[in-house]
């Protein structure tokens, strides 16, 4: 308890200095305002326990490892591009996968074509929040249908297949899950064919905040571009006014985009708006509805104020370089 009450003191410390200053030249002696902000790093070098020291560590190697992209970022796949701001970075599926599994917990497997992240923030942070990006190309998604959903009725048929796929999980050995309601209701632009909706989700029977599962989907002319929020309920604030900034920075390109369908040679898919939304795609590939949801979970038990405070540090460090 005392370590733990010592790196929150430490914390709140760094929230006003700076432990990462500029080195233009050798100085003969440090400044005493330079010596009072190594003191609160080399306090917690002192304090810190052998699993500590090497979490912190692993962490250094992992940020230092990852390459975050700013500007315009063709996506693996070849179909899309993004326009990343300077208030975000992307990362590549290979760094994604290192974020989602090593640092966040989750099973192997779900491949990526990578992530989204606001620059102030490392995956390591406590109230982090990110982007993933995915392709689902299952053929031309009509939307002939956008006006005509009843988003009430789909939210009670996905409650009830999300109850039942709960179940499975528990005699999995997993938490269960509840589709507590929407967060925010289905919206379609049927000028930019982009549409977002959030989902408010509870995994197991504790009292943690809720997960907010916000969705953009971006219609093109072969399949559909999947961005997917992992944040919590309590970010939700800040999720939507995030929102717009990150539907701008996905776009088709040429000979991929949603206008340009050809009915005579291209595919069309055999759902639309309604399914995109429920997540029937996801149910045929053996999956609940809406299941691609990542947890974050550390994959080793350290204090909270660790991980908090290995983001203030290396952020520091990283402005300073």
């Amino acid at each position: 308890m005392k370590t733990e009450t010592l790196l929150l003191s430490l914390i709140l410390s760094l929230s006003s200095t700076s432990l990462w200053a500029e080195q233009t030249s050798p100085e003969p002696s440090a400044a005493p305002a330079e010596l009072a902000s190594e003191a609160p790093a080399q306090q917690l070098e002192e304090q810190m326990s052998p699993e500590e020291a090497e979490y912190m560590a692993w962490a250094k190697e992992l940020w230092d490892s990852l390459d975050r992209q700013t500007g315009e970022v063709e996506l693996p796949n070849g179909v899309a591009t993004l326009q990343v701001p300077e208030q975000f970075y992307y990362l590549n599926p290979a760094d994604t996968q290192k974020v989602l599994v090593e640092v966040w917990g989750n099973p192997p497997g779900q491949e990526k074509l990578g992530m989204l992240f606001p620059a102030e923030q490392t995956p390591f942070d406590n109230e982090v929040w990110g982007v993933t990006i995915d392709y689902e190309e299952e053929g031309y998604v009509s939307d002939k249908d956008a006006d005509d959903i009843d988003y009430n009725e789909l939210l009670e048929s996905m409650q009830e297949e999300t109850e039942a796929a709960s179940l499975e999980r528990i005699e999995q050995g997993y938490e269960g899950i509840k589709l507590v309601g929407w967060a925010s209701p289905p919206f379609y632009d049927k000028t930019s064919h982009k549409m977002h909706w959030a989902k408010e989700i509870k995994f197991g029977d504790g009292e943690r905040v809720n997960t907010l599962n916000y969705n953009i989907r971006v219609l093109g002319r072969k399949g559909v571009l999947v961005l997917n929020f992992i944040a919590d309920m309590s970010q939700k604030e800040l999720i939507e006014q995030q929102l717009s900034r990150v539907m701008a920075m996905s776009e088709f390109n040429q000979g991929s985009r949603y206008d340009e369908f050809d009915p005579d040679i291209d595919q069309v898919a055999a759902y639309g708006l309604g399914a995109l939304v429920a997540g029937k795609v996801a149910a045929k590939a053996g999956l609940f509805a809406a299941a691609l949801i990542f947890l974050k979970k550390f994959g080793v038990i350290i204090f909270i104020a660790l991980a908090a405070l290995f983001g203030k540090l290396f952020k520091r460090k990283e402005k300073a370089a």
